[in-house]
């Protein structure tokens, strides 16, 4: 009985498969027998309800239905390209998170020790959980009197989390001065956290301001505005706008970054898809500033860049050094210049596909989706030196919330030298540049080189190759809501 039961949740799956496939392509069926009389939408997708037909008869064990047309909707998004994907209804909920920017918690970082305990890597500066004294490097050892010994890190951290309002209770293992372990409980009202997107901003030497943004989401422009603002206050001459290891986020808030340094009305990037018709969900766009600068005229800004600079960092980068609003320095840029559009499946309900509907290009009329962009003046530094470097800065602070502005990038941020220290060679030769010729138009008119030498358009075989890196990777997104948000 079990079986047919399957085979008939398998077909009706299937049906809705095939339904759900001709409604979101929007016409698919018109436009594949357009391709020629022969061709049949019906016998294409045969294949497919053989191939599970026989799972559910031969297969070793009985499978998990809902498991198998998982499988078969992530392996005919990986046949797009490396961006399209299918996302679980797990992964599109932090998804939202992270793009909105903030989640509902107790705000700590967590990760597993060598013995497997659930520890507190750090708590995020002035969240429910450092108030309530939660402090960096305590065991996590039961959640609501649930033991977490042998529990995943995703389990704890969803026992962890939950609506604002709500208490959890921890209970924490904490080493002592004199090596024993106390025992430490603590009730934590949960409330609304922040995820900053800004790592560090900070003023070094000549009043030359430095702030490094790690990702794009919904708050970083007015984050990065705040902070821009009150490094004028402090007295900032230059701006060095750091871009490295920034995989992207949402396309629409790279043009609201942009609106801090363009003039109003100047064009950011634009899009340009298959034009399949009126009806298709992403339509071709154009991006233009809609407000006046942060920064006054020939404010002078350097933006670094490495090979993790990728999406909307690519898109911030390409117009300022189009414009001329800014000195890229660094190394070339990953080369991800498409567009994935988030469309939510009814069924499995909370999923949804990512599907690379268009291609973005720079002011400079070039896709570099395969290519990337060159800086203007390069400075290279080798992986081994970068992750070291990033380790390097993230230790810095790694106890103290409170010195995340104060990392440590070698001699350029004022820190000693030592025989491991690791030069931030790229940020330093920023700062040479911005002290040897404080004045932008001066700095631009003898480095910055000619777009047709650093924003070069990708070749047909460079646009779009298939294949797919990891599923959580970070792309230029349009969200389209779902029926069920709030």
């Amino acid at each position: 009985m079990r079986k047919r039961q399957s085979k008939f949740e398998f077909v009706s799956l299937l049906l809705f498969l095939i339904v759900a496939t001709l409604l979101l392509s929007n016409g698919f069926v018109a436009r594949i027998f357009a391709q020629g009389e022969d061709v049949d939408v019906y016998s294409k997708v045969q294949p497919i309800g053989e191939v599970l037909n026989t799972i559910l008869d031969e297969y070793v064990r009985q499978p998990d239905v809902d498991k198998v047309v998982e499988g078969a909707l992530v392996g005919m998004m990986n046949s797009l390209d490396k961006h399209s994907s299918y996302i679980s209804p797990d992964v599109l909920s932090q998804m939202k998170d992270e793009t909105r920017g903030e989640f509902e918690g107790i705000g700590v970082h967590i990760s597993l020790d060598d013995n497997k305990n659930i520890i507190v890597v750090q708590p995020l500066a002035d969240s429910p959980a450092a108030k309530a004294g939660v402090m960096a490097g305590d065991i996590i050892a039961k959640v609501d009197g649930v033991s977490t010994s042998g529990m995943a890190l995703e389990e704890a951290s969803k026992r962890i989390k939950g609506p604002r309002g709500e208490i959890v209770h921890l209970t924490l293992y904490r080493r002592k001065d004199d090596g024993g372990m106390e025992v430490v409980e603590v009730d934590i009202e949960r409330g609304p956290i922040p995820l900053e997107s800004i790592k560090e901003a900070r003023l070094l030497k000549n009043g030359i301001g430095y702030i490094r943004i790690s990702d794009f989401k919904d708050n970083t422009a007015r984050d990065l505005k705040r902070d821009m603002s009150k490094l004028l206050d402090e007295g900032m001459t230059a701006l060095v706008l750091d871009l490295r290891w920034n995989p992207g986020g949402l396309l629409n808030a790279s043009k609201e970054v942009c609106e801090l340094f363009l003039p109003k009305n100047t064009l950011v990037t634009y899009t340009e898809g298959r034009k399949v018709g009126a009806n298709s969900m992403t339509q071709d766009m154009k991006f233009y500033t809609d407000r006046a600068p942060v920064l006054p005229k020939n404010f002078p800004v350097i933006i670094l860049t490495n090979k993790n600079t990728a999406s909307s960092s690519e898109i911030v980068t390409g117009a300022l050094q189009y414009w001329k609003q800014a000195l890229v320095v660094g190394e070339e840029t990953y080369g991800k210049g498409s567009v994935q559009t988030i469309i939510p499946l009814v069924r499995p309900e909370g999923s949804a596909l990512r599907l690379t509907t268009a291609l973005y290009y720079t002011p400079a009329g070039v896709t570099i989706d395969g290519a990337g962009i060159k800086p203007d003046v390069e400075v290279l530094m080798d992986e081994k030196e970068q992750l070291a470097l990033l380790k390097q800065m993230v230790d810095s602070f790694k106890n103290d919330p409170e010195k995340t502005d104060r990392q440590n990038h070698g001699s350029v941020s004022g820190n000693k030298v030592e025989e491991d220290t690791i030069e931030d060679v790229q940020l330093k030769k920023a700062v040479e540049l911005l002290i040897e010729q404080p004045q932008f138009d001066k700095l631009i008119a003898e480095y910055h080189r000619d777009v047709s030498e650093t924003q070069v358009a990708a070749s047909p075989d460079q646009v779009l190759p298939q294949g797919r890196d990891a599923q959580r990777e970070m792309s230029d997104e349009l969200m389209l809501n779902s029926p069920n948000d709030e």
